[in-house]
């Protein structure tokens, strides 16, 4: 039997505190828990504590049909909307052994590195407020707005645009639609060096990320981690480039995989900031290429009741957050017999147990923040 004083003195110094930071606290992005066992101001232990916000989805995949759980998918990542969408009318489309028309498939393309730049956006901007520094996050909604008015006029949406269908996209985009994101892209990148002056020349963000949280390649690998996280611990490995999809294969001469090998806060955030300047790239030589098309449609003609043939298949892509992806069971119905969804932030959190044990209390919020999550991906 272990007794324990409790009082003022050495008793209580060699006692360990649980902490909860959580569920609801303004470092968690959202409803996530972290229970922190301390010693003094160090980190002993961490256990990320997940299901605050679980909604059902994958279960509620098995009750609509394949033209409706695109609402759902859309929805886990909501700064990834579009890119959520792509993953699951890809796995219907592979099912169904159909092709997606070439307007279309660049259409999707530049679309979906469009949303890349508005999910990372939120990130440059959001990190440095979680570290004291209130100015970027004007500037990466200033950016945002601009590059929201364009998405929003195609599809009507701001957060999820609905504008994925299987076999293609909703409609063909609006007369004059091309110049005006071609306009809004050549703004956006003629002001995106302020997050090279401002925050990544700050001393204090360098102060506060340079050296914490490393995270190994070994934590990666055995994690799952992805995305911008696992290329700044040295893993090169980007779907785009590895496993192309959409148009990604006709682009490599554009696509830039950036990598860093310190594994650090400082580094991610410099893997997302260069990750948005070449996506802004892609997106560019999309709307040269797509000059370039002759018009032609964007969809397929589908029946009425849309059946997937029986079997399975799995689908993935490379979300802004990292690997999302979409295991497909069908038993020849219109609704799938079951949908299971892999998403990037659920793994990518789980690294948290390995990468603050050691740390200082202080330092957790610029670790957490380094992760670049959204709550609804880790839950579903």
């Amino acid at each position: 039997m272990t007794e324990t004083t409790v009082g003022i003195g050495g008793a209580a110094e060699s006692t360990d505190m649980v902490l909860n930071i959580g569920p609801q606290h303004p470092s968690t992005h959202g409803v996530l828990r972290l229970r922190l066992v301390l010693d003094g101001e160090r980190i002993v232990s961490a256990e990320p504590v997940v299901g605050y916000m679980h909604r059902g989805a994958e279960k509620l995949f098995e009750a609509r049909d394949y033209r409706q759980i695109v609402m759902l998918a859309n929805r886990h990542d909501w700064l990834s909307a579009f890119s959520n969408e792509l993953g699951v009318v890809m796995a219907v489309e592979r099912m169904l052994g159909m092709e997606v028309p070439e307007r279309a498939v660049w259409m999707r393309t530049l679309l979906a590195e469009l949303n890349r730049v508005l999910n990372h956006l939120m990130f440059l901007g959001s990190y440095p407020l979680e570290l004291g520094g209130i100015t970027p996050i004007f500037h990466a909604f200033r950016e945002r707005e601009e590059l929201q008015a364009v998405m929003e006029e195609i599809s009507g949406g701001r957060m999820h645009y609905m504008f994925n269908r299987v076999g293609g996209l909703k409609e063909d985009l609006p007369a004059g639609w091309l110049g005006r994101a071609r306009a809004a892209i050549a703004d956006v990148q003629t002001r995106m060096d302020v997050y090279d002056r401002l925050v990544q020349g700050n001393e204090i963000f360098r102060g506060r990320t340079r050296g914490v949280g490393v995270l190994a390649q070994e934590a990666v690998h055995a994690y799952g981690v992805s995305g911008p996280i696992a290329r700044a611990s040295g893993v090169d490995f980007d779907l785009r480039r590895d496993e192309p999809y959409l148009a990604y294969g006709e682009l490599q001469d554009v696509l830039k995989v950036v990598t860093r090998a310190e594994g650090d806060c400082l580094a991610r955030f410099e893997v997302l900031l260069e990750q948005t300047h070449n996506a802004l790239d892609l997106a560019v030589a999309c709307l040269d290429r797509m000059a370039e098309l002759p018009p032609g449609p964007v969809n397929q003609r589908l029946p009425k009741v849309l059946k997937a043939p029986e079997g399975a298949t799995y689908a993935w892509t490379e979300n802004p957050l990292g690997i999302n992806g979409y295991y497909l069971v069908s038993k020849g119905e219109k609704t799938p017999y079951r949908l299971k969804l892999r998403s990037a932030s659920y793994n990518n959190i789980q690294a948290l147990s390995v990468l603050l044990p050691g740390q200082l209390v202080a330092d957790m919020v610029s670790i957490l923040g380094s992760l670049f999550f959204v709550v609804g991906d880790i839950d579903k």
